[in-house]
């Protein structure tokens, strides 16, 4: 195969160490078409829907975006901000402030770039951006606190994908999960702190997940037990006992089995049971979106309401608090610690590289 074409040596600028933070994707805007484009990418992707590729590519194309896009684009419709998607924007804001933190710093030879999984901005082309900036090393960062293989692996896959095109791949490392990690955990704590402080303390804290099938569990995946594990490390961390907090999963697809509790109907049901106002946090998503922003605040508020009780408050994702950059911070340069640590070569070792550079050249 063809290998992309690679960007100019630059002989007399010292090599950058590249971030990459990869969120799941957004349509690119809140229509038809463009969540047609969107879904057909995301449930294209094997590690997403794990069923027989011809019996799937039938359904896929023959009913669901035939008939999902519609109902679809009219939910992003209500959360889409006027700088665009909630999700792309508070990425972007991320990628911002981390690379903020670098510049300011003594590693101002670091480079963050952010991609999307699916739609745009791509990995392929973050990959690009970051070695036509200099970028020999790559700390690639998926968002996603809990490892699956539908979320993590997906990118990583992506990842490969791109660094099957280039001929001289910089030196790759990739953070795996961060579920556990102190800094998310404290972020959470005080993000969750101070929402009570605003507007008062529900009755129970639900801890809402993103949901993927049962099977996945049976086969392997750790995704389940890394989502229990971060949310007894925020009871603990918030003081919480057991009964005054509850992990549940969200976001069904299909008629399969999915991890349970599901979020929806334990909101009822505790409607029912006469709980009147609950806190609802998303510790699975570090940047608002449609499943935070649509699905949790608007119609699972709604269903809890309409089921008898009073008041559900959702609680924000972390998006750009400062703690969460803080977050990222330790946990970027845990991972590039050797990195960091050798020396940038001085402007006259640099000048020096260059015209030997020169010289080799000339003699060919």
């Amino acid at each position: 195969m063809p290998y992309l074409t690679e960007p100019s040596i630059a002989h007399d600028r010292p090599p950058s160490i590249g971030i990459l933070l990869i969120n799941l994707g957004t349509p690119d805007e809140p229509t038809p078409a463009a969540v047609k484009r969107y879904l057909k990418e995301f449930l294209s992707d094997p590690r997403v829907v794990e069923i027989p590729r011809a019996l799937w590519w039938l359904i896929l194309n023959g009913i669901i975006l035939n008939t999902r896009p519609k109902a679809s684009a009219e939910k992003y419709a209500k959360v889409w901000g006027k700088d665009g998607s909630p999700l792309r924007v508070h990425t972007e804001k991320q990628a911002k402030l981390l690379q903020g933190y670098y510049s300011q710093g003594a590693q101002a030879n670091v480079v963050v770039e952010y991609a999307m999984r699916y739609g745009s901005p791509d990995v392929a082309s973050a990959i690009q951006k970051l070695k036509a900036r200099g970028c020999t090393r790559i700390l690639a960062v998926p968002l996603y606190p809990q490892y699956a293989a539908s979320t993590t692996a997906s990118a990583v896959d992506a990842i490969g994908a791109a660094y099957a095109q280039l001929r001289n791949q910089p030196e790759l490392r990739i953070v795996r999960n961060f579920h556990d990690h102190p800094g998310y955990i404290s972020a959470l704590a005080s993000s969750v702190q101070a929402h009570w402080q605003s507007n008062g303390r529900g009755e129970l804290l639900v801890m809402s997940f993103h949901g993927v099938p049962k099977f996945s569990l049976d086969k392997g995946d750790p995704y389940f037990c890394e989502c229990h594990k971060t949310g007894r490390l925020l009871a603990e961390a918030l003081g919480l006992k057991e009964g005054q907090y509850l992990v549940t999963f969200q976001s069904r697809f299909g008629k399969a089995e999915w991890l349970k509790p599901y979020t929806q109907p334990t909101l009822e049901t505790l409607a029912g049971k006469g709980v009147k106002q609950v806190d609802v946090i998303c510790p699975g998503f570090v940047s608002d979106c449609l499943e935070t922003l649509e699905e949790i605040a608007i119609e699972c508020r709604a269903a809890f309401i309409a089921k008898g009780g009073k008041a559900l408050n959702y609680v924000s994702c972390l998006n750009e608090r400062h703690d969460f950059i803080s977050a990222l911070v330790s946990l970027t340069q845990r991972h590039m610690q050797d990195w960091l640590a050798q020396p940038v070569p001085d402007a006259a070792a640099l000048r020096a590289r260059a015209e030997r550079a020169r010289v080799a050249g000339s003699a060919l």
